[in-house]
This record gives C-alpha cells, sequence and structure tokens, in this order.
C-alpha cells in the first residue's frame, strides 16, 4: 500500500475537527507530517503503529470528512492527509471519496453556502440566478445550484450551510461511543459533531437552515446569519390527512383515510416527536414487545405472511430478505436503514423522521431482533438536518431508558444504531453502493451475486430496509398478519405512502391502501384542471396522461399499464410546465448522478443529455434522428448497466416520447 503524504499540514481547526471523529492520535506519525518527531529524533515515524486496527476503522473516513467540510467549509489537502494518516488510507484513495459527493469541496470556498435547488417540483434555476445576484458583493457567502432537497411540498426549496466549530464541544457525546463500542467490540469512537448551534469558545458555530418556499429575500438574510432564518413548518403540515390548521381541508372523500384510519401517519401531529414518553403513550414500542413475546423466528412468519414488501421501489419481499439474513451463518449480521431517499419529489421518509422518529428506532431494533443483529446503521441524507438532529436525539433518550443498549427491555438483546451522514450521492440509494459509502469507499454499486444477505456490509450478512418499509412491521406486529394483508390488494399488501408535488393544491405524503387510483389520490391532493400529465416513480420512474388516472396504485397495476410505482412519487404537471425542459432536466440529473464505473451508464446518460439539447431546437422531421439514437442509448443503458441508475435513466424519457408524443 502506498502512503505518499504530502507536504501541507493540517490547520488547528482541520486537526481538532478530524479529533472530534477519531480521538487523540495515539503516536507521532498520526500526529505529524514526514520529517517531524515529537521526540526529536523522528524514530516514531519510522512506523505505522497499529496499521490493521487504523484500517479497521476505514468506515470514519466519511465521518471525517463532513467533520473537516462541517468545520472548515471545505476539504484542504492538509486537512485530508491527516484524516487518511489517522486512519492509515492512501491519499490519493481519500481524494477519490471526498470527490465523489456533492456536498463537499477541495477546493476554497466560502464558509457560507446558499444551495438552491433546480430540480423537477422546485425548478428552480431563476431563483438560483436571482440570489446569486443579490449575494454577489456578500463577503464569505457562495451560491450552488442543488439537486432535490427534499422538501417537494413546500417548492421551491433552498439550504444554507454555515461552517464553523461544533455546536457542542468536546467529547459531549461520550456515552453514546461507549455504547455503541460495546456492541461493535471496538474501541470508543467519537461521533460525528451536531450541526446546528453555538461553539464552545464563542465561535460561529457551524449551522443549516432549510428555507421552504424560498425567497431572494428570506435567503439574503440567512445566507448572512442562518440562525434568523425562517423556522421550519411543522412535519405535521407535510401530511395533509394529518388536518394541520395551516393546510386548506381536502374535500370529503369516502373511503379513503382519515386521521383515524392512518397507520403509518396516524402520529404525526398528534404526538410531540421529542417526547419518548408521548409516543409511548400513543402505542409506541407495543411491536417490539410483542416481538420479543413470540421470538425472531416468529416476527419473520408474520412479516412474511403479510405480504410486505419494500417500499422503496424494487418490492423485494421483506420476509424472506429477513429469513435469508438469519440463515446465514456468518456472523456478525447487519441491519443497515437506507434513509438516504434522493429520487426527485421524494419525502415521505423525511416526514417519518421528523414527525414519528422513535417509530424507526422501534421498528430497526425489531429487525435487528429478527434477523440477529446487534447494531444498526442507519444512513440518512446529507441534506436533512432537522431529521438528523430528531433521531440523535430520540437515539439518546431511548438508550437512556433501556430501549437501546446492551440490554433492550430487560430481555438479554442488544441493540444499537449508529448514525452515518450521505454526503448527496444519488447513487448511494442503491444497497451496495451505500455499503462501500458506510465502508469509507467510493459509494459505487457491487456485482452480484454474492447478495447482501450473503455478504453486504464489511462482507458480512446484511438485511437493508428503507425507512418506509421498516415502519410498516410496527402494525404487522400489533394488528397481525392476516389483519394487515387485508389491507390492499392481494399482491400488494397494506398502506402506501405516496409524495404528490407539483401543480396540485396541496402537495403533501398521502397515506393509501394499495388499489386506490391514481385519480383518487390526485382527487385528495387538489388536480388542476390543466393537468399535462403526471409522472409516477420519479425521474426513474414515467410519465402518464391526464385520460390514464384510472391506473390503480399497485405494483401489479402499473406494470400492466406500462408504468412504475417505484417509490411513491407522484408529481403533477399542468400545461404551463414545459416538457422538454423537464425531460432536459431528468437528463442532466443522471448525467451528474452517474458513478461513472461502466461505460453504459457513464457515457449513455451524457449522450442523452446531449440529444435533448439538440431536440430543444428541433421537431417532427427534424428530430427523427436524435430520437432513433436516444432509443438505442437508452436500450443500451437498460441492457448493459450494472445497477438500477443506468437502467432506469431513460425511463421518464421513453415515455415522454411514447405517451405524451414529445418532440412530435
Amino acid at each position: 500500500m502506498d502512503l505518499h503524504f504530502g507536504d501541507s499540514e493540517p490547520t488547528d481547526e482541520e486537526r481538532a475537527a478530524v479529533d472530534s471523529v477519531l480521538g487523540p492520535p495515539g503516536s507521532a506519525w498520526e500526529e505529524l507530517p514526514a520529517g517531524r518527531s515529537a521526540d526529536g529524533d523522528g524514530a516514531e515515524l519510522r512506523w505505522a503503529r497499529g496499521g490493521r486496527a487504523a484500517r479497521d476503522r476505514r468506515d470514519q473516513l466519511l465521518p471525517g470528512l463532513h467533520a473537516l467540510n462541517d468545520r472548515v467549509g471545505w476539504i484542504s489537502e492538509g486537512g485530508l492527509d491527516y484524516l487518511c494518516r489517522r486512519l492509515t488510507v492512501p491519499p490519493a484513495e481519500g481524494y477519490g471519496v471526498a470527490t465523489f459527493y456533492s456536498m463537499f469541496s477541495v477546493r476554497p470556498r466560502p464558509a457560507t453556502v446558499v444551495r438552491v435547488c433546480t430540480d423537477l417540483a422546485c425548478g428552480g434555476a431563476a431563483l438560483c440566478g436571482e440570489v446569486a445576484e443579490r449575494l454577489r458583493s456578500a463577503p464569505g457567502v457562495a451560491v450552488e445550484a442543488s439537486p432535490c432537497l427534499g422538501v417537494c411540498e413546500r417548492a421551491p426549496a433552498a439550504m444554507v450551510v454555515r461552517a464553523g466549530a461544533p455546536a457542542s464541544a468536546g467529547p459531549a457525546r461520550e456515552d453514546e461511543r461507549g455504547a455503541r463500542s460495546k456492541v461493535r467490540g471496538q474501541s470508543p469512537v467519537a461521533a460525528e459533531p451536531m450541526d446546528a448551534g453555538r461553539g464552545g469558545s464563542g465561535e460561529k458555530a457551524h449551522a443549516t437552515a432549510t428555507i421552504a418556499p424560498a425567497t431572494p429575500e428570506a435567503l439574503a438574510v440567512a445566507a448572512t446569519n442562518p440562525e434568523l432564518a425562517p423556522a421550519e413548518p411543522p412535519a405535521a403540515l407535510s401530511v395533509p390527512q394529518a388536518g394541520h390548521p395551516d393546510q386548506p381541508d381536502p374535500p370529503d372523500r369516502p373511503g379513503h383515510p382519515g386521521r383515524a384510519d392512518l397507520l403509518l401517519l396516524h402520529r404525526i401531529g398528534t404526538v410531540d416527536p421529542a417526547s419518548l414518553d408521548d409516543y409511548r403513550a400513543h402505542g409506541g414500542y407495543t411491536a417490539l414487545r410483542r416481538a420479543f413475546a413470540i421470538g425472531p423466528a416468529e416476527v419473520i412468519r408474520e412479516v412474511t405472511e403479510s405480504g410486505l414488501v419494500g417500499r422503496g421501489g424494487a418490492a423485494f419481499p421483506t420476509g424472506r430478505k429477513w429469513a435469508a439474513t438469519a440463515a446465514q451463518p456468518d456472523h456478525p449480521h447487519h441491519l443497515v436503514c437506507n434513509a438516504d431517499e434522493s429520487e426527485p419529489g421524494t419525502f415521505k421518509d423525511r416526514v417519518l423522521m421528523e414527525g414519528d422518529p422513535y417509530a424507526l428506532i422501534e421498528a430497526m431494533t425489531i429487525a435487528g431482533y429478527a434477523t440477529g443483529a446487534h447494531l444498526g446503521y442507519l444512513y440518512l441524507r446529507g441534506e436533512y438536518p432537522r431529521a438528523l438532529r430528531r433521531l440523535r436525539h430520540a437515539i439518546d433518550r431511548a438508550r437512556a431508558r433501556g430501549l437501546l443498549g446492551d440490554d433492550v427491555l430487560g430481555q438479554g438483546y442488544a441493540f444499537d444504531i449508529e448514525i452515518r451522514r450521505g454526503a448527496g450521492a444519488y447513487i448511494c440509494g442503491e444497497e451496495t453502493a451505500l455499503f462501500n459509502s458506510i465502508e469509507g469507499y467510493r459509494g459505487e454499486p457491487r456485482s452480484k451475486p454474492p447478495f447482501p444477505v450473503e455478504k453486504g456490509l464489511f462482507g458480512k450478512p446484511t438485511a437493508e430496509n428503507n425507512v418506509e418499509t421498516l415502519v410498516n412491521v410496527l402494525p404487522i406486529l400489533t394488528m397481525g398478519a392476516q389483519a394487515y394483508a387485508a389491507i390492499g390488494t392481494g399482491q400488494s399488501t397494506g398502506p402506501k405512502l405516496f409524495c404528490v408535488s407539483g401543480s396540485v393544491a396541496r402537495p403533501g405524503v398521502y397515506e393509501l391502501p394499495f388499489g386506490a387510483t391514481l385519480g383518487e389520490l390526485l382527487g385528495l391532493a387538489g388536480k388542476p384542471d390543466n393537468l399535462r400529465a403526471v409522472l409516477l416513480g420519479g425521474a426513474a420512474g414515467g410519465f402518464v396522461r391526464p385520460d390514464e388516472l384510472d391506473i390503480p396504485l399497485t405494483f401489479e397495476g402499473t406494470r400492466a399499464a406500462g408504468a412504475t410505482l417505484g417509490s411513491g412519487v407522484v408529481l403533477a404537471l399542468d400545461d404551463t410546465v414545459p416538457l422538454p425542459r423537464v425531460l432536459l432536466r431528468i437528463a442532466e440529473f443522471f448525467r451528474d448522478e452517474s458513478c461513472g464505473q461502466c461505460v453504459p451508464c457513464r457515457v449513455g446518460t451524457v449522450r442523452q443529455e446531449e440529444a435533448l439539447h439538440r431536440l430543444l431546437r428541433r421537431a417532427g422531421a427534424e428530430a427523427a434522428g436524435d430520437i432513433a439514437l436516444l432509443r438505442d442509448v437508452g436500450r443500451a443503458m437498460r441492457d448493459a448497466s450494472i445497477c438500477g441508475l443506468g437502467q432506469t435513466a431513460w425511463n421518464a424519457v421513453e415515455s415522454a416520447i411514447d405517451r405524451l408524443g414529445a418532440y412530435a
């Protein structure tokens, strides 16, 4: 292994940021650049002590990069070298990881960055330009265009991030490090710094503010001082069925759930998300107690008989995944919650985590118990600061009350949860790319087989589920598999969350039983009279026409209609939206988010975008050549790409051409 380090030295701030994650250096080799020694003779610099132990901590590379970026605003050569030296990671590999994520920068940039969403629901290109012009002369502020920030129901959205010292001075979360290190059998490792508040020395602290709907005036104020940004509205405002007073009343729709009939969203707006006692008073931890009463095998049987399938788009049976993981003789087993929902138009998991965080913690504990895992990794989108704060608080409270740790509920079962922040990479929603990201590598998908249930995170059997899938386990155990399976249809059981945004009167997250039609859902959300098209499944999905609203919202129903349900994105577009520009933005998104590992996707997404640029100026017969090229490129990506990103990058464009007559 070539550990060639440069001559750049870290600043005191960069050392402090890395040390807040890894603890103080254990030797001069870790701490000092080559040629210098704490004892003056260079003896400690002749070898790297504890290399294997350091390499076993490579999974701390991403938290370390976050610490540097949060503290300074960018990742310098000196800071990166120091982090890589501490972990015995070749700096070239560390640089490859740092440049993989859109939220990091390896070039100097101002301490405050305003990230304006320019994706499908927000379409904030004009807003981004206006904000950039307003802040042109503002010192220490940069404005960047951003992919979807996951706040589509309040579009347009923006995020202001200010670099600075962590809010909690020093190792203030020692209790968490000790608890999780007991479970892992490792030395205590420092937690990531908090991302809002005041630094211990009175200096400006790292802070984030999500502003939606965003205006140039609000962003100009927040860029100067993120603490002055408007407060985010409660999560209940994103759930029209919750009946929040600030949400317009939906029309009377008999047969569709109001608050009393909701299974997944019923606590949002009713329960204080910060209060564990409030959660338990509303049925919290009933499911976990039943899981302990019936045992792991019976939990898996209940989940299997319920018919629950993955809600992230792949629709793989959850019970089969858990059973396959639990049966593996290799140990330890791992549980991973994929909370990196980056599909443009998707925000349901964010609403669940912000509005009902203890439900996810309880569900992860059940999943860990059923699959034989003792540590769960919660991989959270870097663009979700409020969800991060609420989950951290909830995990701390659950651990303090014996609901996480060495002896959960006095049952002799040890389980804990560790949060890992993503850093802006759509591809990390793919399960094996997510594993690589946690392990400290570039988030590139792996070839299968072996499958994750055999060799997943750290090469061990792993069960991976998204937030919505896990939260569905709670009603399965409280009401029973048969009662749960009676909801929905024979092949698509239970309730489903839909993220409705775009040209509707009441955007938000809606919970409906599988089998409701697209028209019924849009009726609840306030369908516009001049509806042009509906994008189902997000950028990786497809368009349907206004005369196709009788499509049943089930996996089998959308498949039969030549569409896809995906993760539940429903983006309504009226006739004022320029469809060619929407298609071009989708192509730009896939070009930007391709990891570049395989040629069909790396080259195909670029060729697709180039053809769509030309089609902005062509139509009819002039467009025939480029449309033929798009079909050829689309088939190549679908057939030969290594993962779902390339395989679905052509879906929306193909459906717009074939169903909507785009470019005719």
